[in-house]
């Protein structure tokens, strides 16, 4: 392999957590979940965390049930020390988000241990849903 067939490769320790906010079919929608300012929960999230993490929106992650739901995934280093994706459902105030926002400046998954009320809002999703998050 030559020097100009390889991709830069970012260097783990570069590689932030990524933050998922479901914004499909129910996640977002002020008629299921009223009285939240679901456009503004994503920008409030992007600057609670800074650079400790992306923050992105996706389309139905097929657990409507659990409307708001926020995927957290760990960085490179927090993948590399055993950290996994969390699935927090209900996420509907911005003391939640703000919770979300501290654990992942620490590092979260992997890295550090989130707030206890953070359980509250944990849930696992299947594995046909969790795969459509996997890297």
């Amino acid at each position: 392999m030559t020097n100009r067939s390889r991709r830069a490769v970012p260097a783990p320790a570069a590689a932030p957590c990524r933050i998922t906010v479901c914004r499909g079919c129910c996640c977002g929608d002020p008629r299921k979940v009223p009285g939240v300012d679901h456009a503004g929960q994503i920008a409030r999230l992007r600057a609670a965390v800074g650079d400790a993490a992306r923050v992105r929106a996706s389309e139905c992650l097929d657990v409507c049930e659990q409307a708001n739901v926020v995927v957290v995934q760990p960085s490179a280093a927090g993948r590399a020390a055993g950290g996994r994706p969390v699935w927090l459902g209900l996420v509907n105030d911005d003391d939640a988000l703000a919770d979300i926002a501290e654990w992942v400046r620490s590092g979260g998954p992997g890295v550090a241990e989130p707030p206890g009320v953070l359980d509250l809002y944990a849930f696992t999703a299947s594995r046909r849903v969790g795969k459509g998050l996997e890297e």
